[in-house]
């Protein structure tokens, strides 16, 4: 090859378009890349990307208005007539379960285990096996490990195999979300005194707005639901926006989630609430003593406790569990502030897997419903 001026022009000019010509190429695929990403993000955030408190339900309490159709208790929906309004107007604030579907109300049997596995594959296929094996064992053997379970501890929906299991856990496995709730101990104090000393919703009724009234052999036992095997109560969370704000901080509440549930609890003097299981053991219940007053006594697998005011009670609720209050009339109600928490050796992939199983309505949904 002859080098000469022209020679080396004709060869710039040929490098500068083989440039141009990639440029658009690397372009082009780029564009590509970002079209997809952004429909794979479209489609995530639009079927899972509802699970954490804060993203959906809480940025602020002017969120609160945004929830639509999310106040109703999963237990009851597509169970409902009219509108929503009318419905917890009806039920004094409170949608009460009426649904055979209900998750807590249906004996786990085959058909559970069914839909339990069929969800589970589901989220399989849309985002990854990885870190399911515990969750895949426990979904696949539900039936006999729930039948298998020492009678102290038998969960009645769900059983997350090999995890440490005891009736009572330090505050240290949660020590975060623990030490804000002990924190805001005035403020969920004075909120529930607000919304305890309210007149009757309705008449006939004896309770304030909100106010649910439990079965109890003896004594009243009084809950006021923020949030309901994971959906949120909005009338309720509008009277109640320092709780919910302090919700929506905490880093392992369990959300959008049908074992998640946040309430004040209250047991009137001489009340019992008798021997029960929870449904599942991969998460813990806490209890923040708000008012205690003495001959108060929580008992889960054969061991009592006594709560405290302004502390934190950390247990396992899949356990055989108690609780009463023998004091007098002068001594007033025993209240808590209770919110579930996760188990602390569930891990994130585990969490995410079974916020998606069983997220409020989806095994309802099996049903076409």
């Amino acid at each position: 090859m002859e080098w000469s001026l022209e020679n080396v022009r004709e060869m710039v000019a040929g490098g500068m378009q083989s440039i141009r010509e990639c440029e658009i190429c690397a372009f082009a695929i780029a564009m590509c890349v970002l079209l997809l990403f952004a429909w794979y993000c479209y489609r995530v955030g639009r079927e899972h990307g509802s699970s954490p408190l804060r993203g959906r339900y809480l940025t602020g309490s002017s969120r609160i208005g945004g929830v639509v159709g999310g106040f109703m208790s999963s237990d009851c929906r597509g169970r409902g007539k009219g509108k929503h309004g009318s419905i917890l107007e009806e039920q004094n604030g409170f949608a009460f379960c009426q649904s055979s579907e209900c998750f807590r109300c249906t004996s786990a049997g085959e058909s559970l285990n069914q839909k339990l596995y069929h969800s589970l594959q589901d989220y399989a296929k849309r985002y990854t096996w990885s870190g399911m094996g515990r969750v895949h064992k426990g979904v696949r053997d539900q039936g006999r490990y729930l039948n298998s379970r020492p009678t102290i501890q038998r969960p009645e929906v769900f059983f997350l195999p090999d995890l440490p299991s005891a009736p009572f856990f330090s505050r240290e496995v949660q020590r975060h979300d623990v030490e804000l709730l002990e924190g805001s101990f005035p403020a969920l104090l004075a909120e529930f005194e607000s919304i305890y000393h309210q007149p009757p919703g309705r008449s006939g009724s004896s309770l304030p707005p909100g106010w649910k009234a439990n079965n109890t052999p003896r004594g009243q036992w009084w809950t006021y639901y923020l949030v309901n095997q994971g959906a949120p109560l909005v009338l309720n969370v509008r009277r109640c926006p320092r709780a919910w704000r302090v919700l929506g901080q905490l880093r392992t509440f369990i959300t959008n989630n049908v074992f998640g549930n946040a309430c004040f609890s209250v047991l009137t003097p001489g009340a019992l609430i008798t021997e029960h299981y929870g449904p599942t053991n991969v998460r813990l219940r806490c209890h923040l003593g708000l008012r205690v007053p003495p001959s108060c006594e929580l008992v889960v697998g054969g061991e009592p406790q006594c709560w405290s005011e302004g502390s934190c009670l950390l247990f396992d609720d899949s356990f055989l569990h108690r609780a009463f209050h023998e004091g007098g009339a002068e001594d007033g109600p025993r209240v808590v502030f209770m919110v579930d928490l996760w188990h602390p050796n569930v891990a994130a992939a585990e969490r995410q897997a079974l916020d998606y199983i069983f997220t409020p309505g989806r095994l309802e949904d099996k049903e076409g419903k």
